[in-house]
């Protein structure tokens, strides 16, 4: 903000302050989205963003909130230009709030350049299609739903369930197979102590110069929450595209952020679309969303996980119903397994990665990643068919193949699913895992798997156990 040139005209008829916005009347010259400053009685300065123009009337929403002001003796003026900040690697290693504005006892951000929050649209034609995975460390986000450079992949979530702890995880391991990689971390809507455990659990890749943080409480502007996801991807755009990284933009709670939306259109006096949102989330989100991506001809890539809670667990609920449009996929997180305490509690049937293929298999994670992930999933979903056979009849009335699945249900979360919050589980390891998961059931239920994997697995049936072991185990 301090490199930001102002006018020389300063605008005093302040008409009405509402909310977050301010009504400036007698203005000329001044566009939708530029930079305003707003300079109190004290000396006191805020800022603002324009956010609608009638004639000599101006509509400013101000990003320090209106509290305190009072209309008369304000001075108004305008950069002639949208909100910029200072883009480049100084931004890592450094913690600020939901502006941008530091708040780990450290100097300003310095940039070698500015950049607009606002972003430039991709254009289609140099886009580069998503082609190598993002490790995450998490078995089970990289096994069956493979995040992939480039890709936009949400996670559903609901209240009680440990999003922010799988957020954070995600963001303290994630990796990109040795390349130059960093993490943009954007909360918006936290708690106190949720941004304290954000810190704490990412002072390690902090320290290490891999991490940008921004952290919008609960108790910050509203209008502050709706500027924090911007900073974060035009920070990691130019760490990308200009720095030559690969930069994972993790952004939670997306739920918070379109509920600020909300309360900004309620105060514009907007009429409401469906559940109160304005008519234009789809748009908005879709101006967040489709940031992310690789350009042709340039090293690096954004890839966004977006992190929202879905009200009453409502899937159809407009935040998670738009976001499902615009993204790739999504990973749900599942409260039955949850409450058996197994984390994270991801809903493996529920959840999906479309771009999987593209960046999974053979030259990229491993030969036979993606068939044993079609056949944990094909076994899963059986698996749950005869548990709800179980609850029907009982596990007595069930066939020895049946009570097969249902073994196999509970090694899939005990042995598989489950992982500590604070470690890491490389992905040999996962698919290890998975194959020994796989191998209680019998060979002839194993029909996704190639026999040549099969034979290298020495898998046999075993009739006495009614499955399959490795041979000399």
């Amino acid at each position: 903000m301090s490199a930001t040139v102002w006018g020389d005209i300063e605008f005093t008829a302040v008409r009405e302050l509402r909310g977050p916005l301010a009504v400036v009347d007698g203005v000329s010259g001044v566009g939708w989205d530029e930079f305003a400053r707003i300079t109190l009685p004290s000396g006191e300065r805020r800022h603002g963003l324009v956010l609608e123009v009638d004639r000599d009337l101006v509509l400013v929403q101000i990003l320090e909130d209106t509290w305190g002001m009072d209309p008369d003796g304000l001075r108004v003026a305008f950069a002639g230009e949208p909100l910029h900040i200072p883009v480049g690697s100084g931004w890592l290693g450094r913690v600020c709030n939901g502006r941008g504005d530091p708040i780990d006892g450290g100097p300003p951000v310095f940039g070698r350049a500015r950049a607009p929050v606002g972003g430039t649209p991709l254009n289609p034609l140099h886009r580069q299609p998503p082609s190598e995975p993002v490790l995450t460390g998490v078995g089970a986000v990289d096994a069956l739903t493979t995040l992939v450079r480039g890709q936009k992949l949400p996670v559903f979530s609901a209240a009680g369930l440990p999003h922010l702890e799988l957020a954070a995880q995600i963001a303290a391991q994630s990796t990109a197979g040795g390349e130059a990689f960093s993490v943009v971390f954007a909360g918006m809507g936290l708690t106190h102590p949720e941004a304290a455990f954000v810190r704490d659990a990412l002072d390690e890749r902090s320290a290490a110069g891999e991490l940008v943080l921004l952290l919008n409480t609960a108790d910050d502007p509203v209008i502050e929450r709706l500027l924090t996801p911007r900073i974060a991807l035009t920070v990691a755009e130019d760490l990308a595209f200009t720095g030559g990284r690969h930069v994972l933009v993790v952004m939670t709670d997306m739920t918070s952020y379109a509920e600020a939306l909300r309360e900004v259109s309620a105060e514009r006096g907007e009429i409401p679309a469906r559940r109160a949102y304005p008519g234009y989330l789809y748009s908005d989100l879709a101006s967040l969303y489709e940031r992310c991506g690789r350009i042709r001809g340039r090293p690096g890539s954004v890839t966004v996980l977006p992190v929202l809670t879905m009200p009453a667990y409502d899937i159809t609920h407009p935040v998670p119903d738009l976001t499902g449009y615009i993204t790739e996929g999504q990973i749900v997180l599942s409260r039955r397994t949850h409450a058996l305490g197994v984390h994270p509690p991801v809903d493996a049937l529920s959840s999906l990665s479309r771009l999987m293929r593209r960046g999974a298999g053979p030259g990229r994670t491993r030969a036979d990643h993606l068939p044993v992930a079609a056949q944990l999933l094909a076994s899963l979903a059986r698996a749950r068919q005869v548990r709800e056979l179980a609850d029907l009849v009982g596990e007595d009335a069930l066939s020895q193949a049946d009570r097969g699945y249902l073994a196999f249900d509970e090694a899939f979360l005990r042995d598989f699913v489950d992982q500590p919050r604070d470690r890491m589980r490389r992905l040999e390891d996962t698919l290890e895992r998975a194959w020994r998961v796989l191998l209680t059931l019998p060979r002839s239920q194993l029909t996704m798997l190639p026999d040549e994997l099969l034979d290298a697995r020495g898998a046999r049936e075993d009739p006495a156990a009614g499955g399959v072991r490795e041979a000399g185990g």
